[in-house]
């Protein structure tokens, strides 16, 4: 098949989406399909080089960090594609480039597929004061999206149940997102590690819960910093690994509760291929967040063999399994009690991080190609009544 990939995300932006995006061509393409990605330049000029299309854009980091809108006229990049002729158009985002992708999916008469990555009700502090009127909004433009795709994929069963509540009417389709395990399965380097703990200040004998991604509100890194201040003084680290734009607030939060290194540390961003070792930095990764989709940061960690301490959320059903590979916590004196149990048998760690690494199989970049693959053929034969046999002619 000829798959064209549309997200506003892409390299070199680094998020779950331009994650999804980029794992999944990789392994469309070793299936033996031609895949491209259109997406947005990162300033005014457009381009198309090795299969990547960036159409024209300007900053709308006022709507959302990092965000971009589309400004250049997309006609003769659009003509270029069609051309080329895709058999299937997978949408990644609502904004820009899925009007390009709608137009193109039209004009072929071919399957419009689109993944629904972003929970918009908890982000509406970033264009609404109202959470009602937001999340209003957020329902009307999930409806409108559905009624353009012929299928929506949902990375959990969390968000086809909330796709379900604001009655988006298309066949929804759950598909976890894969992540390259391989780039995790490498065993660490102890003496990196050393190294590691040793530049930051980290006691020889400290306990380390990491937390990576992005510093934002709606990761709840507010929580993680008071659950850290109602440990007291011990020999527990908070490392806070990635950059944002609520870094400042944290900071401050940290010294109003009398945190300080290494009680907690900002580490900020890492080159992407240093990310497995500062997760291996932690004995424990950490979250309290609720408004993920899926959250690729869990699977890597786990991918990583370090087990997880993580506020429950429906998007980790099937994922952190109590005891297994980690726990779920509901309150501050449960994510205390399961840290206490964790620090009182230091001899069932081993096994509690190879059960770690091998629950990440389930969530491989294979996996989630195949399974995305089986949804483009399903609606390429919806399409053509059963005649799609292979590539368009």
């Amino acid at each position: 098949m000829k798959i064209l990939i549309t997200s506003d995300w892409y390299t070199p932006a680094v998020n779950g989406v331009v994650t999804s995006v980029k794992n999944l061509k990789r392994e469309l393409e070793r299936r033996g399909h031609e895949v491209r990605v259109l997406t947005l330049s990162q300033n005014l000029r457009s381009w198309s080089a090795d299969g990547v299309t960036a159409v024209g854009s300007i900053n709308a980091g006022r709507i959302y960090p990092g965000a971009r809108l589309r400004t250049a006229l997309a006609g003769r990049w659009v003509r270029e594609l069609v051309e080329w002729g895709p058999d299937v158009v997978h949408s990644q985002c609502e904004f820009s480039t899925f009007f390009l992708a709608r137009r193109i999916a039209e004009e072929l008469n071919v399957p419009l597929v689109h993944t629904y990555h972003t929970v918009y009700e908890d982000y509406t502090h970033y264009f609404s004061p109202s959470v009602r009127w937001g999340r209003c909004v957020v329902a009307a433009l999930s409806r409108w999206v559905g009624r353009q795709a012929d299928c929506m994929i949902a990375p959990t069963g969390k968000v086809r149940r909330l796709l379900q509540e604001y009655n988006v009417r298309c066949p929804v389709f759950v598909a976890p997102t894969g992540i390259d395990l391989r780039h995790f399965r490498q065993g660490g380097d102890p003496m990196r590690r050393a190294v590691l703990r040793a530049s930051l200040g980290i006691p020889a004998d400290g306990t380390v819960l990491v937390s990576v991604g992005r510093l934002a509100e709606e990761k709840n890194l507010q929580e993680l910093l008071r659950l850290r201040a109602s440990l007291g003084h011990c020999p527990v680290t908070l490392l806070l690994v990635g950059d944002g734009p609520y870094r400042p607030q944290l900071e401050q939060l940290a010294g109003e509760l009398g945190l300080a290194s290494p009680e907690v540390i900002f580490a900020g961003m890492v080159p992407p291929e240093e990310v497995p070792d500062w997760y291996r930095l932690g004995d424990l990764f950490v979250s309290a967040s609720s408004s993920e989709t899926q959250g690729l940061t869990y699977i890597e960690a786990l991918a990583a063999g370090v087990p997880a301490l993580c506020r429950a959320d429906p998007c980790l059903e099937g994922v952190i399994r109590n005891g297994e590979n980690g726990w779920q916590y509901r309150s501050a004196d449960e994510f205390r009690h399961l840290l206490a149990e964790f620090l009182a048998h230091p001899e069932s760690r081993g096994a509690l991080c190879r059960r770690a690494a091998e629950s990440a199989e389930d969530f491989s970049a294979e996996r989630f190609a195949q399974r995305v693959e089986e949804i483009y053929r399903e609606q390429l034969v919806r399409r053509t009544g059963g005649a799609f046999q292979g590539v368009r002619a």
